[in-house]
């Protein structure tokens, strides 16, 4: 949300700044449109930056990262595996012709 927020700021800061002809009295239309041109710049950097907090570089490269080990495992149970037995019986000769209606 924050870099779409940035950038509607460098929108209206753009517009303001190279668009907008007009006067107004005790109000500078360009020095608005550059102060909110340069705070969008602001506000999508450090989305940004935010962002890249989030990713693995955060934690450190790889091979620099710790790994902890205990001492003592978890106890294991055994659980019995279950028996299959398939009985097949053996069929005669198939019969010669066409199966029986």
């Amino acid at each position: 949300m924050g870099v779409a927020v940035g950038l509607i700021l460098i929108a209206f800061g753009a517009i303001l700044t190279w668009a907008v002809d007009a006067s107004v009295n005790g109000l500078n239309v360009t020095a608005v449109g550059v102060i909110l041109l340069v705070l969008g710049i602001v506000v999508v950097v450090l989305d940004l930056l935010w962002w890249r907090s989030w990713t693995w570089y955060a934690a450190g490269p790889p091979w620099r990262r710790t790994t902890y080990v205990r001492d003592t495992a978890a106890p294991v149970q055994t659980v019995p595996r279950r028996r299959v037995v398939v009985d097949e019986e053996e069929a005669g000769a198939p019969a010669s012709g066409p199966p029986p209606p």
